[in-house]
């Protein structure tokens, strides 16, 4: 560790990892460590013997869930945008070839209807994912599914550039609701739209800009048109091999990694600025640090806004009311829990190299509301049936309380409750900016284009 370098990257969550990945293409010289001897961090997939350490603080997973080589269970549950911000920095830096991908199967909603259940037998319903599957939806009136059918094809004709496209919304000074109420949109539809469109968590985005929130739900039906069958995509063998991936990458540029490393510190010279990191007794020297939340817990750099809890669940049978769906997303709405956030479920099986045949893994997951997590979460946990095993877990959301300019040492941020990567991938975004005071321009990597490889 006597070698100076350009960055030193603490951690090797996915968003680090990104950030290492970005900073070798430009050619610096980067260090990146890790506490943990595996790759990943908060984003890591786990086998069932180092599951049951996580959770269980045994090493004796039970016997019949089979081999370790058969999971890669997330600790973090998130799918990817097909043609979303994470996706575009694979294509950047040519990473995506290290991976192997499989569409999600579905997308479905938990709704609940004012006067009983939409069904005395169902209580989760497919989400249509075009405007032609809305006039074969259970989930409104046949007048209601003309009015979102026509909004839905507004949005997919938005364009910024042409303003005829936008049949006289202001994208900055009309908000959402204004849009809403233009086409006459009731409120079980706007809460279809607002959460399971345009992905928001809570309701406060009706009241602000409506451009931004429509460019989300435009977002969602151009990741659809890249693979089909729902907007999102998800690595074969787990988001683990993802973090993996641009450490591939960023090794066959330079970049030196230290597994099972402590960072015990930093070193400052005169004005308070960064110029190592200490490790027991030895310092790597540099004059910028990125690092995860939990390497400055200790130094008021982050401050809390909230927790998360999730669930790992090990199931022996696909979600009922899924169609079996081997992977799938189930939005249950602030508005049908009467809520603030959003619970989000997550299923994954064999199919998507994460647990043994027969098995599957739903992940539930919201921001804690109470003092009774547990029980937030147990609508969710309801409809996936029996489980076999059940892993429940909180952690605290840090965000970083300067921008790094004072001392050169730049936080990112903790993972958030949704269901996908676009905030964290806006939050590698920022950071880069914070480092070096310019937005990132995303390119399709030459070799990318070519179907090339690195050695």
């Amino acid at each position: 560790m006597d070698e100076e370098y350009d960055v030193i990257v603490c951690g090797t969550g996915l968003k680090e990892c990104i950030l290492s990945g970005l900073l070798s293409s430009e050619g610096k010289k980067v260090l990146q460590l890790d506490r943990n001897n595996y790759y990943g961090g908060e984003t890591s997939s786990l086998n069932i013997t180092n599951l049951w350490k996580k959770h269980k603080k045994s090493d004796d997973a039970p016997k019949e869930l089979g081999a370790n080589r058969d999971w890669n269970v997330d600790s973090i549950p998130k799918f990817i945008m097909a043609d979303g911000l994470l996706v575009k920095m694979l294509l950047h830096t040519n990473c995506a070839r290290y991976l192997k991908w499989r569409s999600v199967h579905g997308v479905y909603v938990y709704r609940y209807q004012e006067g009983g259940w939409i069904s005395s037998e169902k209580f989760i319903h497919k989400m249509p994912q075009t405007p032609e599957e809305v006039l074969g939806s259970s989930l409104m009136s046949m007048s209601e599914k003309y009015r979102l059918k026509t909004f839905l094809q507004f949005v997919v004709g938005w364009d910024i550039a042409n303003p005829q496209s936008l049949q006289g919304v202001d994208p900055n000074r009309h908000t959402m609701q204004q849009v809403f109420e233009k086409f006459s949109l009731d409120d079980g539809t706007i809460d279809l739209v607002g959460h399971c469109l345009a992905l928001q968590t809570s309701d406060e985005y009706k009241q602000g800009p409506s451009g931004a929130i429509i460019d989300k739900i435009k977002l969602y039906y151009e990741s659809i048109s890249r693979f089909g069958k729902t907007p999102f995509i998800y690595p074969l063998w787990g988001l683990g091999t993802m973090s993996e991936g641009f450490c591939r990458y960023s090794a066959i540029r330079g970049c030196t990694y230290m597994l099972n490393k402590q960072v015990d510190g930093f070193e400052y010279d005169a004005d308070g600025k960064v110029i190592g990191v200490r490790s027991g007794e030895e310092v790597a020297k540099t004059k910028l640090v990125v690092c995860d939340p939990s390497y400055v817990q200790n130094m008021e750099k982050t401050r809390a806004v909230g927790q998360v809890i999730r669930a790992i669940c090990i199931l022996d049978h696909p979600i009922p009311s899924t169609g079996d769906a081997p992977s799938c997303q189930i939005i249950l709405t602030a508005r049908e829990m009467k809520r603030k956030n959003d619970i989000f479920i997550m299923c994954m099986s064999a199919e998507n190299g994460v647990c043994a045949q027969g098995k599957y893994i739903a992940i539930v997951s919201t921001q804690i509301e109470t003092q009774n997590p547990t029980a937030e979460i147990h609508p969710a946990l309801k409809l996936l049936g029996n489980a076999l095993h059940i892993f429940c877990s909180a952690s605290t959301m840090w965000v970083p309380t300067d921008d790094g300019s004072k001392d050169n040492i730049i936080v990112t941020s903790s993972y958030d409750p949704t269901s996908h990567f676009e905030a964290a991938s806006k939050d590698v975004m920022e950071t880069w900016k914070r480092l070096f005071g310019q937005e990132l321009v995303l390119t399709v990597h030459p070799d990318a284009q070519n179907g090339e490889e690195d050695d």
